[in-house]
């Protein structure tokens, strides 16, 4: 049986909601740690080069916002860890691919650079219930099922929210209680880490603050990053828009017939007319899987259901390069799979959540305001 993620329940100041955070889940932060400190080893850093290299990222995140600072002092004390590890883990596309550079060591055509996934928002007229769902498959290290959690932030500051999320880190996808949610996925281009920015995680945070939808959109189209990302965000008031992101600017991509799918490859014409697409070698199957999460929930009608997503992000064409990716070794020899499928009703305030989705279908239902509760089996 694979086992369900941690549910992590946090409230107080932004350094006592950290503390309680890595107090919780202490041996998934350091498993975290494990993963992306051993990558710097692997280029050759040792601690004095890896201080300098997380440092720098460090003083973006606090001109950002000093309070993610304290929360990440937090969640380090809490697990008994140092800052620069907790900085690392919510920097860590941005650290590893900065270290690459500084290496002169290229990313294998194999290889991948980030979290490949593939997500969609069914809009509230094609909902058979009338309301919104926005959804993910979140494709990356296999390992990565043994350090994810579901964090509940309690807020006195703003809207509390749920993100399902690395240990230690503030936020990946998520939903919060005035009814925005944000799932995201790699996008790469030439124009990347050619500038510095606001790692991506603490972008996908700042969203997950918002109270207004408009201020959402802001922090992701007007915040300038180091690297490329695809960001899909919705509002339970029956909106949403894809940006695809470059570094210095954000291409939006609206509904079409009630849906919004997104996979690793650009899309928007306006944006292939800007930049050049630098990750076909690390996502080709993107191509299909996109197109085969569209086809599959079209042919299930009109009026569509959670479970119609979730069969179509169940799929397994032309597997182990399927929308739903079972473990396997990539190019590189590294383990890859479809970590999670996160499954999103912001008008119910409940997110479902599946680890490693083609191997197990056993569901735990996740709730801004209730106890998680683990659910029937989906159907084969």
């Amino acid at each position: 049986m694979v086992e369900p993620f941690p549910f992590v329940d946090v409230s107080g100041t932004p350094y006592e909601r950290g503390r309680q955070h890595g107090a919780a889940v202490t041996k998934r932060v350091k498993r975290s740690i494990e993963l992306y400190g051993g990558q710097l080893t692997e280029l050759g850093y040792d601690a004095a080069a890896k201080t300098r290299l997380i440092d720098a990222f460090a003083r973006e995140i606090e001109a950002f916002g000093a309070h993610y600072v304290e929360e990440m002092r937090g969640i380090a004390d809490g697990a008994g860890v140092t800052l620069e590890d907790i900085v690392m883990i919510n920097a860590r596309t941005e650290v590893v691919a900065k270290a690459r550079l500084e290496k002169a060591k290229p990313v294998e055509a194999g290889e991948e650079l980030d979290d490949g996934c593939t997500g969609a928002v069914i809009m509230p007229e094609r909902s058979a219930t009338g309301e919104l769902i926005h959804g993910q498959n979140w494709d990356w290290k296999a390992e990565c099922a043994e350090t994810a959690i579901v964090l509940r932030v309690r807020r006195d500051d703003g809207p509390d929210f749920l993100t399902f999320v690395e240990a230690g880190g503030l936020a990946r996808c998520g939903m919060n209680a005035a009814g925005v949610s944000i799932t995201a996925n790699y996008l790469e281009c030439e124009r990347d880490f050619t500038q510095v920015g606001v790692p991506l995680a603490l972008i996908r945070r700042k969203v997950l603050e918002q109270e207004h939808f408009a201020m959402a959109m802001k922090a992701v189209a007007a915040t300038p990053k180091s690297c490329s990302n695809n960001m899909m965000l919705s509002t339970v008031a029956g909106f949403a828009i894809d940006f695809e992101c470059a570094p210095d600017a954000a291409f939006p991509i609206y509904p079409e017939d009630g849906l919004i799918v997104h996979a690793n490859h650009w899309v928007g014409q306006i944006a292939l007319t800007k930049i050049t697409d630098t990750g076909t070698p690390r996502v080709p199957e993107s191509f299909y899987r996109d197109w085969r999460v569209k086809k599959l929930l079209n042919e299930a009608g009109r009026k569509l259901s959670v479970d119609d997503l979730k069969n179509a992000l169940f799929d397994d064409f032309l597997t182990p390069y399927a929308v739903c990716r079972p473990p396997r070794p990539n190019e590189t020899g590294n383990l890859s799979a479809t970590v999670s499928m996160v499954i999103m009703q912001p008008a119910r305030g409940i997110m479902e959540v599946a680890p490693l989705p083609a191997l197990n279908r056993q569901f735990t239902r996740y709730s801004l305001t209730e106890e998680p509760v683990t659910l029937a089996v989906a159907a084969e």
